[in-house]
């Protein structure tokens, strides 16, 4: 009975092996097949023989062995438009144009006379100002066409940002929808622009006539460059200047050089109202203001039959919320917390001089935000608060801060530059740069030379140390049992924080000796002390 057990098992262990041996692999899977194996010799745990196990060669995660890198060309053009979000080089052009305005004969034959005539007559019936054809106006509008085209179009792609807003507080008092082309002649739509005589804002108010109507300026903000509340100002001013002289030219003429030097060119011109007759008679810089106004209008309506290109820009107002603060906070401390570029916050929230935003109990002051990035904001707003009380509670030092001579540098400043854009270039920050240069505001002139530090700051009562040194010495004790966190593709010192509650970013940098926000894959953190 044994015997024939024994021979049935064989023969189904033979039948099996043989079937097994039929089966031939898979193409794909010879093809994935490693060339070469590495054999270590393995103790059975049935009975103590050793055994040889095959150890397939590992093949690198295809993530970690790619190296994303951005589209040089996109990235180009994305500087380009942070550049133009607070470069005020639009606005010293065409303040110096409306100046000194030229009504010199222009030799433009993409625009023949006729046909000008004819636009400006279609566009005189859909607006109350008074466009009527005169040379003078010809000149401006084919000097503009021919030497300010890159300016314009540039204007436009602006102007997606700012119109929708003017049209809505315009319409809010009656005011012509066309009046919102004023303020690319008062400011190049630049909230932070500021005329030799002290005039501010896109809508360029001076201090006494923008106090008169409600406009606020402190040591920490000045609303004349607010864009919501100071076009709401422009817009009861200008309603005010129409109420006094009944016509749209003669208001924007006292909008610029106010209503009793437009009464003196009136009385000077024996008693004539319309604009072009009392040209002669306004101060230089408002006898240029009307025709530059007409002139940016008619492009503007009629771009596209001049070829003009809009570049869309990254984001629109409707794009944007607000969120009420409820500590004081510093635009700096936003773009390194929400990861945005300080140019872009600082062309949200033009209004702020020194880049903070301060809380005064009974003052409403918000912070604008692209909308992607509000969520982010509020999800967080605890830890956000929490570091920023922390930053605020360092402020202040017992003694003064020393730094090593070594580290000192001077910067050069170049066409281009920014504040914002010297910061990340050092990887420091825009309060740090200001901080070191005694700068009271954010902008820097061509030529100008600030000066850098390179490494983190120690003070008087420590030994000046060299950078090796500052990075491998963590200025809180961590503990050898810490817990530890590898760094993956995507991610973020916020980002991680928010893995590990009770972990700020703050915590990850001194627990780990960093000084930027820059991240290496694979890099092991402490994230515990």
């Amino acid at each position: 009975m044994n015997q024939k057990i024994v021979s049935l098992t064989f023969g189904a262990l033979f039948i099996c092996g043989f079937g097994f041996s039929q089966v031939k692999p898979h193409k794909k899977d010879r093809a994935k097949a490693p060339e070469k194996t590495v054999s270590t010799p393995m103790e059975s745990i049935s009975d103590d023989k050793a055994l040889v196990e095959n150890e397939i060669e590992s093949v690198g995660d295809s993530l970690t062995a790619l190296k994303i890198q951005d589209f040089h060309l996109a990235s180009e053009f994305d500087q380009k438009w942070m550049d133009e979000l607070y470069s005020n080089e639009l606005f010293d052009s065409i303040y110096q144009s409306v100046t000194d305005l030229k009504y010199d004969a222009v030799d433009y034959p993409e625009l023949p006379t006729d046909t000008l005539k004819a636009r400006l007559h279609k566009l005189s019936s859909k607006t109350p100002f008074n466009i009527e054809y005169n040379v003078a106006l010809e000149n401006v509008i084919k000097s503009y066409l021919k030497n300010r085209r890159n300016s314009l179009e540039r204007l436009m792609s602006l102007s997606d940002y700012y119109f929708p807003m003017f049209e809505k507080e315009l319409d809010n008092y009656n005011i012509p929808l066309e009046v919102k082309y004023l303020a690319i002649v008062e400011s190049a739509l630049k909230p932070r622009a500021k005329s030799r005589v002290g005039a501010t804002g896109l809508w360029q108010f001076m201090f006494a006539t923008g106090k008169q109507y409600g406009l606020n300026v402190s040591s920490y903000v000045d609303e004349r460059s607010d864009p919501l509340k100071s076009t709401e100002a422009a817009s009861k001013y200008l309603a005010k200047l129409y109420e006094i002289f009944g016509d749209w030219d003669l208001a924007l003429a006292s909008y610029n050089c106010g209503p009793g030097n437009v009464s003196k060119a009136i009385r000077r011109s024996g008693g004539y109202e319309n604009y072009w007759n009392i040209r002669p008679y306004l101060p230089k810089e408002t006898a240029g203001y009307l025709p530059a106004f007409l002139a940016t209008m008619y492009i503007f309506e009629y771009a596209e039959e001049h070829g003009f290109k809009k570049y869309r820009p990254d984001f629109r107002y409707i794009d944007t919320d607000t969120i009420h603060v409820k500590q004081m906070i510093s635009l700096d401390q936003v773009s390194e917390l929400l990861e945005l570029p300080m140019e872009e916050l600082q062309f949200l929230n033009p209004h702020y001089k020194l880049d903070i935003i301060p809380f005064v109990e009974g003052a409403n002051y918000t912070l604008r935000l692209p909308r992607h990035a509000v969520g982010k904001f509020v999800n967080n707003e605890t830890s956000i608060y929490e570091f920023v009380t922390n930053e605020m509670n360092k402020r202040e030092k017992p003694l003064p801060q020393l730094f090593e001579s070594e580290t000192k540098s001077t910067y050069k400043v170049v066409s281009g530059d920014n504040l914002g854009k010297i910061a990340r270039q050092f990887n420091v920050r825009v309060a740090q740069l200001k901080q070191w240069n005694g700068l009271r505001s954010n902008e820097v002139k061509i030529g100008q030379r600030l000066t850098v530090y390179r490494t983190q700051p120690v003070t008087s009562s420590s030994k000046v140390v060299t950078n090796t040194t500052t990075k491998s010495t963590s200025t809180t004790s961590v503990s050898s049992n810490a817990k530890t966190y590898k760094v993956r593709a995507g991610d973020s010192l916020w980002s991680i924080s928010n893995k590990f509650p009770g972990v700020s970013i703050k915590n990850i940098q001194e627990w780990n000796g960093i000084s930027g926000n820059n991240l290496k894959v694979g890099t092991t953190l402490k994230v515990s002390r």
